[in-house]
């Protein structure tokens, strides 16, 4: 199976998460606090957003994401890798990138920017869409995986677009690109339907 866009960042920069992952256990930490100590700077990522200061929310937002791949190295170093544990870090992914996006949309609306508000709520619409899509296709035993934009692609777009100070050009790309791989995952599963369901139209 074609490994995403995230697990080959995960694979390229073991040499790195894997010492800090190992340093955050000794400390103590569980990986589930790790996991909301990054939803936290998600948190605060979107109050300075919603404040208008997006080159600091980008920066506070590009410094959190890396938490996501940490939790789950520590998890695996401690053996103790579980269904809970990625339960809590898939919601708690949901969470920060509605909460960065939500900041965003309240900017745009206390700037009278109504154009780019109706884009972020598409953008937060199609991010959703591709998780839910996802895990909607593995409870019915298909696999969605696929797609051109994943959250990690999503992070790598809006995240510079904020520190830049061009938003409106970040959430363009995510609304379009998020739900077009939506439907890039839709045709997926269809596809294996039809494999195994000839009557699919």
């Amino acid at each position: 199976m074609k490994n995403t866009f995230s697990e080959l960042l995960r694979i390229y920069f073991k040499w790195i998460l894997d010492p800090i992952a190992g340093f955050l256990n000794r400390l103590g930490l569980t990986p589930n606090t790790v996991t909301l100590l990054g939803l936290l700077g998600s948190v605060l990522a979107a109050w300075f957003v919603a404040r208008g200061e997006l080159t600091t929310g980008g920066i506070i937002m590009l410094i959190s994401w890396p938490i996501d791949a940490l939790d789950g190295t520590m998890a695996r170093l401690r053996g103790e890798a579980s269904g809970w544990g990625a339960f809590v870090d898939s919601v708690s992914d949901r969470y920060a990138e509605l909460i960065i996006l939500g900041a965003l949309l309240y900017h745009f609306t206390m700037s009278d920017q109504h154009v780019p508000a109706f884009v972020t709520f598409a953008a937060a619409a199609g991010s959703i869409m591709v998780s839910y899509i996802k895990a909607r296709a593995e409870a019915q035993s298909f696999s969605a995986r696929e797609g051109l934009l994943t959250r990690a692609e999503r992070y790598l777009v809006l995240g510079p677009s904020l520190v830049f100070n061009y938003p409106v050009i970040g959430v363009w790309i995510v609304a379009v690109l998020a739900n077009f791989t939506a439907l890039q995952r839709i045709w997926v599963v269809r596809a294996q339907a039809r494999s195994i369901e000839p009557a699919v139209q």
